[in-house]
């Protein structure tokens, strides 16, 4: 690159022509983010939602968990869990096809767009998935009537949180990957399946033996669920742990994306 070139100032909103790039690909698949968007949801609630909730109706009665039925119960942890999956997709796959596949952004990184600007722009991309993805799943959560609470929408917002706070962080991790096969099977089977298996995303965590509640203390989608279950029916927490959940999530969101960008900016500057 000139010394010309290098003088080229950076654009005001460079992370925004990454993400009109990205958006633009992801219009690519989106039958297949659709498909996922609407079949997962279906199959969650049907399965687990009425499938489990018909046997906990049964047993203990309509209000038996959390002094609301088993649909309302889950709804907040379904969201953010939709929110963290798909923040969580849309940041690892074009992180690593950006420095390891297809290694475009090398190529964008040669224009003035920096480190930076391209991370921002993953990032948002992202954001703009997981927001659609959890306003298809709360319609979906609507018509099971999973949501019949008049603040239900607050849990809409909550989940996009969750999934940003995750998916700054995965941004993070991603960045580092040079062993994508290592960094997968880490990622599902020692971060994934725990935080969705004890993070009282289908019972609350207190039920669990006390060395397994530590793996929700430190799961946003635990910290997420809480602050969604407590905005929409009234979930009993005190004052003091919602602001820890809050400050967990924002901690997470903010050191993640500070971690990303500086290592993005580092990697293409190899």
């Amino acid at each position: 690159m000139s010394a010309v070139e290098k003088k080229r100032p950076v654009p005001r909103f460079g992370a925004l022509y990454v993400l009109e790039a990205r958006m633009k690909s992801m219009l690519k698949f989106l039958w297949v983010i659709s498909a996922i968007a609407i079949l997962n949801p279906v199959l969650y609630l049907v399965s687990i939602g009425l499938g489990v909730g018909t046997l906990i109706t049964n047993n203990i009665g309509p209000n038996g968990i959390d002094g609301v039925s088993y649909l309302v119960f889950i709804a907040p942890a379904l969201l953010a869990t939709s929110a963290i999956q798909g923040a969580m997709d849309e940041v690892i796959f074009p992180t690593l096809d950006g420095f390891k596949w297809a290694r475009i952004f090398y190529g964008i990184n040669s224009t003035p767009q920096t480190g930076s600007t391209i991370a921002a722009g993953v990032f948002l991309t992202a954001m703009v998935r997981t927001t659609l993805s959890v306003l298809a799943y709360s319609g979906i959560l609507y018509l099971f009537g999973a949501m019949d609470s008049p603040h239900s929408y607050l849990a809409i917002p909550i989940a996009i949180f969750a999934g940003a706070s995750f998916g700054a962080v995965m941004l993070a991790f991603a960045s580092h990957v040079n062993n994508e096969d290592m960094f997968f099977t880490i990622v599902g089977r020692f971060l994934i399946g725990p935080m969705f298996l004890f993070s009282g995303t289908f019972y609350p965590l207190n039920t669990l033996p006390i060395g397994l509640q530590f793996f929700g203390w430190i799961s946003p989608l635990w910290h997420a669920t809480e602050l969604g279950r407590f905005a929409t029916y009234g979930h009993h927490i005190s004052t003091t742990m919602v602001i820890v959940h809050v400050i967990f999530l924002l901690t997470m969101l903010v050191l993640g994306l500070i971690i990303a960008f500086r290592q993005y900016t580092k990697r293409l500057a190899k």
